[in-house]
């Protein structure tokens, strides 16, 4: 079988209808063959487009997978539809997602000589987020206006991250899911602890970096407020050290008070239309425990001082873009580093402080959702448009977002993730790209050849997690950049206007010359402009390996961004029957 690069594309017949929301059961078996094609099957050539099917062959076990497809991609990102089956008898049976799983788990058994016995009830788990997810999802009609169009956005995902095979996968009980998720429309008050102000420990990078904390109640002289997520306050209530403090006197609850607040697609970041407080749940949420490590406080207060200049100097450069500072933090300081990470709040800039007046703010992985789950989709956003505005808004999206992006590598030595989750869109009253936030430092990171002087001014342990050398620097800036972010919101247009997939790409490649060209043509900008392959990160062998994200492997998939590939599918275009 031949590779799944574009050039292995074979003209196809593939229905190019708007997609509707499908059923968990055929999204979690989509997303897993999502990773097999990526990470497995097609590095080691096991995979071909054909007759409007995906084929995809697991080496080790012989197994023969098919599934139809509504639309190929240039990148390999294909677009699936229906059940996916598997070659039995001369025939083609329906293969389950449970199924599906077991095969994956034997394949990559064989493959790599090591058990995961955690796999299959993760994608289990996962088929259950997902499914309780569509069974709160609100009704189309029940659509949102102003401002809550935001809030919106961010609980629009019901499906996750279509290139990890357990996006959803999460532990805790299904009712405080139910509570405090997203997906759920949650929005609720937050527990208020008073604490005794030499019990406290806190850093501000401004004055009044920690007035979105103080601002949410009263407290007694001589207390400081710290106010706590409601599910990681009743994980914790009972630790000991926590209810002796409270029998002293030093720690007294206040209860549940104060404006609601919803949870943003990171579930623990939550949002009261002011001001996002980033709090720490011992809740595993696809790889990860989400708490706010001790370094990670610590680090979102020195980042946002370092970054300072640069954000600062950036904005002035490419009007249009703007960094989220984290300039605060607090958290109880009774002697216990597990109280210290459970009760660490950080405090990041509401959208007030840099969206642009008269611009709607939306989540970019909203936008560039495969499947219209809610409002700010692409295919709602332009919704009666065709495609020269499709064209106009992506041209307007790269000039927003590409320039920053690598003027903060190449100028500043700074390391941004830009990925779906982690870029918020400025959007003018007819849908088009005006400004774009980034945000959550938590993944930014410094060359530590541009950042000496000051990572030295830091402790080893706060410093380290901090930085990334040249190469991994550089392949997570293309990975979120270009495989995460931009290739996803291309094919969400090109969902809508499957004929401007190669225009869309050969537009993405003439603003990375340009920037190539601005930049003096450094060598590892040229090689992104020329097509070398693109990095992405491994999800799959990640999660099999068990190792934690920022560990993670990737791959090399072939680049669209070729510009004889992007010629010839021009004037070809087999991957598509209408526009």
């Amino acid at each position: 079988m031949s590779s799944s690069a574009p050039l292995a594309t074979t003209p196809a017949t593939c229905p190019p209808a708007v997609p509707g929301v499908p059923t968990a059961d055929h999204v979690v078996a989509h997303t897993l063959l999502n990773c097999l094609l990526r990470e497995v099957s097609g590095p080691e050539h096991q995979t071909a487009v054909s007759d409007g099917h995906l084929l995809l062959r697991l080496p080790r076990t012989g197994d023969l997978l098919r599934v139809r497809l509504r639309r190929a991609s240039l990148i390999g990102a294909h677009r699936f539809t229906g059940a996916v089956t598997v070659q039995r008898d001369g025939g083609w049976a329906e293969l389950p997602w449970r199924a599906l799983a077991e095969l994956i788990h034997r394949e990559l058994r064989l493959r790599t000589g090591v058990r995961n016995e955690e796999f299959l009830d993760q994608v289990a788990s996962s088929h259950a987020g997902v499914s309780a997810a569509l069974a709160a999802r609100r009704p189309a009609a029940d659509e949102p206006a102003g401002a809550d169009r935001y809030v919106d956005s961010e609980q629009s995902l019901l499906y996750g991250h279509r290139f990890h095979p357990t996006p959803k996968a999460r532990t805790g009980a299904a009712e405080d899911w139910g509570r405090y998720a997203p997906e759920a429309r949650a929005r609720f008050a937050l527990r208020h602890l008073a604490v005794r102000r030499e019990l406290v420990r806190e850093e501000a990078a401004t004055p009044t970096a920690l007035a979105a904390l103080d601002r949410q109640g009263s407290v007694p002289e001589g207390y400081v407020l710290l106010p706590a997520h409601p599910w990681q306050y009743g994980m914790f209530r009972d630790h000991p050290l926590l209810r002796a403090a409270a029998g002293r006197g030093d720690v007294i609850d206040l209860g549940e008070r104060g404006p609601a607040f919803a949870p943003t697609a990171s579930v623990r970041t939550l949002y009261d239309g002011k001001d996002f407080l980033k709090f720490s749940l011992n809740i595993r949420i696809t790889n990860c425990l989400r708490k706010n490590s001790e370094y990670e406080l610590t680090g979102a207060v020195a980042l946002t001082r370092l970054l300072e200049p640069a954000a600062a100097g950036l904005a002035a450069r490419f009007p249009g873009a703007e960094l989220l500072r984290e300039p605060g933090y607090r958290t109880l300081d009774l002697g216990s580093r597990e109280l210290a990470e459970a009760f660490g709040v950080i405090v990041r800039e509401g959208l007030g402080a840099r969206l642009a007046p008269d611009l709607t703010a939306l989540l970019a992985g909203a936008v560039a959702d495969e499947y219209p789950t809610g409002a700010a989709q692409i295919s709602r956003l332009l919704a009666g448009t065709g495609p020269e505005t499709a064209l106009a808004w992506w041209d307007a999206y790269l000039g927003l977002l590409v320039p920053p992006v690598l003027a903060a590598y190449f100028d500043h030595g700074i390391v941004l993730e830009p990925h779906l989750q982690n870029v918020v869109v400025g959007v003018d009253g007819s849908g088009m790209p005006r400004q774009v936030l980034l945000r959550d430092l938590e993944g930014t990171k410094l060359l530590p050849e541009h950042h000496a002087e000051a990572l030295a001014g830091l402790g080893d342990d706060v410093a380290r997690p901090m930085t990334y050398d040249r190469e991994r620097g550089w392949d997570r800036v293309v990975y979120c950049l270009v495989v995460n972010h931009l290739a996803e919101m291309l094919a969400a247009l090109a969902d809508r206007h499957p004929r401007l997939e190669p225009e869309l790409w050969s537009a993405l490649r003439r603003v990375l010359a340009a920037r190539s060209a601005a930049h003096g043509n450094p060598p590892l900008l040229r090689a992104l402009v020329a097509g070398v392959p693109l990095p992405a990160k491994a999800n799959l062998l990640t999660r099999w390996e068990r190792k934690a994200d920022r560990h993670a492997g990737y791959v090399r998939i072939g680049s669209p961004l070729v510009s004889d590939l992007l010629s010839e599918a021009t004037r070809t275009a087999p991957w598509s029957t209408a526009s």
